[in-house]
């Protein structure tokens, strides 16, 4: 892999980076009058998972209409969704489901059961104390959370269940390839400035002491009872959330992207500052490229963060664009 040290992702960098995503988020277009919402709830894995339904305003349910699920990145919530993106795909024309992962905005928690489990009743019921997780970062569980939110959304009224899109930012936008590598449901992806390699992220940040070793024997810490069955890292310096390294460890969408079989647009900036869009958005462009309807853009000028702001315009057209073509 060629690395340049400049893009990786380092301790120094990253509170700044931080600083300019809540900047970013801070500044909300105005979303556009003919859109309504509504609150709904997903089940995922048996946590409730939150979530808001945006459609057209002149929707009706006798109408089919495509859908596209939308998830952010590593410590982001749907409210920057619900206010900068969502509305403005549910404008053109698309169902749009924006979610929480579970444990992070309003969603429950994930919960992970202290002692010993006790026998179960006659109905199979237990009473027992658990611990609460929450704002952990774990690419399985969140991509198995998009999953179910298809699931969810190809069940409400008036979608068309066979016209599926992702709409993925930043570590999301690498959970978008993952899931339509594993879920033939989606028919049209969108990935902005995404990561697409979580163990060169291990290994390359130095976020985690010791590395890929040190997740593995975390890993295999908890497996054998000797470490709680939770993350328990610090988190990333100036990022929200507590990396769950040893998942992290085995998740690379840039090795399964041979097997996306939905129409694919990635989105990179040209001046990224977290990782180097040669190994990841580029690459799997290029793995992309002669498989599948696939298109890649550069937004000129602009840094990982950029994309939020001044290129939030450009990258938002293409993608609508995007799914209106292949939806």
């Amino acid at each position: 892999m060629r690395r340049d040290p400049r893009l990786v992702l380092s301790a120094a960098l990253v509170p700044i980076a931080a600083a300019v995503f809540a900047t970013a988020l801070a500044a909300q277009p105005r979303p556009p009058d003919n859109v309504r919402t509504r609150h709904v709830d997903l089940w995922s894995d048996g946590t409730r998972i939150s979530g808001d339904l945006f459609h057209p305003a002149d929707w009706s349910q006798d109408q089919k209409r495509p859908a596209i699920v939308m998830s952010h990145g590593w410590g982001g919530t749907r409210a920057h969704l619900n206010a900068a993106y969502a509305p403005f795909f549910a404008a053109a024309g698309f169902m749009v489901l924006t979610i929480d992962y579970r444990g992070w905005g309003d969603s429950d928690s994930k919960l992970v059961i202290v002692g010993k489990q006790p026998a179960p009743s006659e109905k199979g019921e237990v009473t027992v104390t658990a611990h609460a997780v929450r704002e952990v970062v774990d690419p399985f569980d969140q991509t198995e959370d998009i999953r179910n939110a298809i699931t969810f959304i190809q069940g409400e009224p008036g979608v068309d269940a066979g016209r599926i899109g992702l709409w993925g930012s930043s570590y999301s936008g690498g959970h978008v390839i993952w899931v339509a590598a594993h879920d033939p449901r989606v028919k049209a992806t969108v990935s902005q400035v995404g990561s697409m390699d979580s163990v060169a992220f291990i290994r390359e940040s130095g976020f985690l002491p010791g590395g890929l070793e040190e997740a593995h024997r975390q890993a295999v810490a908890r497996a054998r009872g000797e470490a709680p069955a939770y993350a328990t890292s610090e988190p990333a310096p100036g990022l929200q959330g507590t990396p769950d390294y040893t998942r992290i460890a085995h998740y690379s969408p840039r090795d399964v992207a041979h097997r996306v079989q939905a129409a694919a647009l990635i989105i990179d900036a040209e001046n990224e500052e977290l990782f180097d869009i040669r190994d990841n958005g580029r690459a799997v462009y290029a793995i992309l490229k002669n498989r599948v309807p696939a298109k890649y853009h550069v937004v000129k000028g602009a840094t990982h963060y950029d994309v939020y702001r001044d290129g939030r315009e450009e990258a938002l057209e293409l993608a609508i664009d995007w799914f209106e073509e292949h939806l």
